[in-house]
């Protein structure tokens, strides 16, 4: 009943509040991130931190652990082991998954948007393959026209390259808004994922969270040209 209810209403992508969410996902390169992750499955967390100006061997270190995971431990590896673990804080290639005009149902409290998920320019093979089978969900806040939370699904298994099938697939991400820039960055990840490749299962399912974050520009010459860019003054 309430499905009938929800009558689909036609905004531009490129005006108004998705103009304005889309906008603030738009993160300068120049900008980064020092952070505290918390990894957590069903029976075991860990905890990391993260700061782009400490020399390259400090930058990514382990707190605190509980439990034993070799998933939650290959997931903290894997983010280490990035030139920049913070870029995962900034989604990009939203604009470019949208059309000039969207389809969005209102539900009051947030707008829910579809989409088809591009790749990115950064995605190897497999990830390219695998974003593209996805059913993407994107939910507005009409008011502050900002991103509440993206969402990436799969209607039902599918093989990709090297044999490799996805049987299960869901991933969300959770956005906040930085009170000194303004702008979106992920606070939260969820994952669910189960695939079947070279005869054997792989299963990943465990959230991660963002528990402090400080941004800052890599240099004051930046800064200043976001604040320009903006036509604003930084807090």
């Amino acid at each position: 009943m309430l499905g009938a209810l929800l009558l689909p209403i036609l905004i531009a992508s490129d005006a108004g509040p998705l103009d304005g969410a889309l906008k603030a996902t738009e993160a300068p390169k120049t900008l980064r991130a020092a952070f505290t992750l918390r990894l957590e499955s069903p029976d075991a967390y860990r905890v990391y931190t993260f700061d782009p100006r400490l020399s390259p061997g400090s930058r990514w270190q382990l707190i605190e652990e509980f439990g034993e995971s070799d998933e939650l431990d290959q997931v903290g590896a894997a983010w280490g082991t990035e030139a920049a673990p913070d870029s995962r804080l900034f989604p990009d290639d939203l604009r470019a998954s949208l059309s000039r005009t969207v389809q969005a149902e209102d539900f009051g409290s947030a707008w829910r948007i579809s989409f088809n998920h591009r790749p990115s320019i950064n995605d190897g093979e497999f990830d390219a393959w695998a974003v593209e089978q996805f059913q993407s969900t994107a939910w507005l806040d009409p008011v502050t026209d900002r991103f509440l939370r993206i969402d990436h699904d799969l209607s039902e298994p599918v093989t990709g390259p090297r044999g490799v099938k996805l049987l299960r697939y869901s991933q969300s991400h959770f956005l906040e808004s930085d009170p000194q820039f303004g702008l979106s960055f992920v606070s939260g990840i969820r994952v669910d994922l189960e695939a079947r490749a070279a005869f054997r299962v792989i299963t990943r399912r465990y959230e991660a969270r963002i528990q402090e974050v400080e941004f800052f520009f890599a240099s004051a010459e930046a800064a200043q040209d976001f604040v320009s860019a903006r036509g604003s003054s930084l807090q």
